[in-house]
């Protein structure tokens, strides 16, 4: 990562590696995520009860979620594969930053749930294509200021943006009553986005000059059992992690909160999520993937409290359902850093993603279905998942020691 200054005598470009630059690029691309998060959370929050009021069915609103969420996470395994053989680490996160801001503001144009969905999906296929490449530069800041804080950091200035978003969609929903008109806002901050993260680009090229070592054996898995046992205990833990779209569904469905609360509950449940974040990922970096069993066993309480609660439940659930999406995102990508050398860790963020992605798929989808047949069924299942998936993580916690 370059230094905000250029030493004397040093080349344009050339990077300055220590904590004051990388500390200087987790920033930086803190907020770009600020205004991402703003466009795409912004719409999010308000995506399930579009689709109730354009026909959607609770199947098709989990199917819909799970698929979006399955794709955004299994290709992350081609868009990390493809950056780690060929280096473009820039060129594939500007692509994925430019697809997915495209598909946010473009929901202002549909007027069927099929419709609307493609756009849902391609939105987490954009992300799916920026993410590895951007945290394997994320991982090298983390180098020098450690790995949870600098995905704490960076998924604290995120949340911050996911907050102002669904606020904001809440604020056009209150007056206008329409939700084109509350999509069309976000082309403010995802036309934003896209502006920033090329202009990071021009100002930190080096960030994604990652060399292979001339020693490295290319063919090599160089993941590992510890890797392994981790990836199968987050699958666990996502395929019973209640998606905000099936949630939002059944506040809308049980007439829970009104129309415009649930963008506040989902805004609620960002700033949860910052400080999650910023805690967890400093409690990481003393306590490595131990955090995530207290943390695992906190958040899961969001499910019954989101589905079986009343109004009390449903703010308590957007908090619990906020911290655990900060945990998630923070501990989930520094794990992986801590686990394989950077030549490799695009591929490693793209294998473990398409891990979680399946399991949030199978999750999210059977929850949808037993929603429409029995919610304590469903919430029981989703706490059992959870509850499995503690103990591949503490075999994997103990082996790394």
């Amino acid at each position: 990562m370059s230094a905000p200054g250029r030493a004397p005598g040093r080349a344009p470009g050339r990077a300055i590696i220590d904590a004051r630059s990388s500390l200087v690029f987790v920033i930086s691309f803190g907020v770009v995520s600020f205004f991402a998060d703003m466009a795409y959370e912004g719409m999010r929050g308000i995506a399930g009860p579009y689709l109730a009021t354009l026909g959607a069915s609770g199947a098709a609103v989990g199917l819909i979620a799970g698929l979006g969420e399955f794709l955004g996470y299994t290709l992350r395994l081609l868009s990390g594969g493809a950056a780690d053989r060929t280096r473009l680490y820039w060129p594939i996160t500007l692509a994925g930053y430019t697809v997915q801001m495209a598909a946010v503001p473009a929901l202002a144009l549909t007027g069927s749930w099929p419709a609307a969905a493609a756009l849902i999906i391609l939105e987490r296929v954009g992300k799916a294509a920026r993410n590895p490449p951007r945290d394997v530069m994320l991982s090298r800041a983390g180098e020098h200021i450690g790995q949870g804080w600098a995905f704490g950091l960076h998924e604290g200035l995120d949340q911050a943006g996911a907050t102002v978003g669904p606020l904001a969609t809440a604020l056009v929903l209150a007056l206008h009553q329409d939700y084109r008109a509350a999509f069309a806002w976000l082309l403010i901050p995802a036309a934003a986005t896209v502006v920033l993260v090329f202009a990071i680009r021009l100002r930190h090229p080096e960030a994604g000059a990652i060399r292979r070592p001339v020693a490295a054996d290319a063919g090599a898995d160089g993941l590992g059992r510890v890797f392994w046992l981790y990836a199968a205990g987050a699958g666990l833990v996502a395929f019973g992690f209640s998606d905000f779209a099936l949630i939002s569904y059944h506040f809308a469905r049980a007439a829970t909160v009104p129309a415009y609360g649930v963008p506040i509950l989902y805004a609620l449940a960002m700033p949860a999520a910052a400080l999650g974040s910023l805690l967890f990922g400093r409690w990481f970096d003393r306590r490595g993937l131990m955090v995530l069993i207290p943390g695992t066993l906190l958040v899961l309480w969001a499910t019954p409290l989101a589905f079986l609660g009343g109004f009390g439940g449903a703010i308590a659930a957007a908090l619990l359902w906020g911290i655990g999406l900060g945990l998630h995102e923070t501990v989930m990508a520094a794990a992986v850093a801590t686990m394989v050398p950077a030549e490799r860790r695009a591929r490693a963020y793209g294998v473990f993603a398409a891990v979680f992605g399946t399991a949030w798929l199978a999750g999210s989808t059977l929850q949808g279905v037993l929603y429409d047949v029995s919610v304590p069924l469903m919430v029981a299942v989703a706490l059992a998942a959870q509850i499995a998936g503690l103990l591949p993580i503490r075999l994997a916690a103990r082996a790394m020691g």
